[in-house]
């Protein structure tokens, strides 16, 4: 992508963003309109510091140190050309069984059934790799004909060799899914790296 993108994605990300709708029940989601990009992964992943440090804002999503903190969908317009979305983490082992299927239900149904959404960052711990959890997900959203994206994040905690396995691994399994995008984002919350990359991408998919 050239200059012109990497510019359009800049002014997007750096523009007006903010919270409008929060659902924990598929039955409460916002009337559809803008097309949506949902950040979706494992408890702690990283999806609230992500979407964070791609807007430019500290608390615009909630960060927590607590695994599985986020338990309702958040909606965030953007610029008014686009809306994201910060998705319950799932995969937590000590939420408990019956939150943990609720959640896993609102999920699922949202990824799967939801018009506007137009992609999935489906984001994973570089330093955990692609889990079963995962997996499901990914399969999830082949079966829906939802086009996803795999982001890593978290690297800044490995060397250069490490985030280059990293990598190789998930271009490996993304190849083996029907609605995975080849490209594939490193990024790092704290660092930085990467998030130029995402934001032009994201920033294709908005309304002009």
């Amino acid at each position: 992508m050239g200059a012109p993108a990497h510019e359009d994605g800049r002014k997007l990300f750096a523009g007006p963003c903010d919270f409008f709708w929060g659902s924990s029940k598929i039955d409460n989601l916002p009337p559809q309109g803008l097309p949506e990009v949902a950040f979706v992964g494992r408890s702690n992943a990283g999806k609230s510091s992500l979407i964070n440090a791609l807007t430019g804002r500290k608390t615009l999503a909630r960060v927590s140190h607590t695994p599985g903190r986020t338990q309702q969908i958040n909606f965030f317009n953007l610029g008014g050309r686009l809306v994201l979305t910060d998705l319950p983490g799932y995969g937590y082992a000590k939420a408990s069984k019956t939150l943990s299927m609720e959640w896993q239900h609102l999920i699922f149904s949202y990824l799967s059934g939801r018009a506007s959404l137009v992609r999935v960052a489906l984001l994973v711990d570089s330093r955990r790799g692609i889990m079963d959890t995962d997996l499901a997900v990914m399969e999830l959203l082949d079966r829906a004909a939802v086009s996803y994206g795999l982001v890593l994040t978290k690297t800044d905690e490995l060397d250069q060799h490490e985030i280059e396995t990293a990598l190789s691994t998930a271009i490996t399994e993304a190849k083996r899914h029907t609605a995975a995008l080849a490209e594939i984002h490193a990024t790092s919350s704290h660092k930085g790296a990467g998030l130029e990359g995402l934001r032009t991408s994201i920033a294709g998919l908005a309304r002009p």
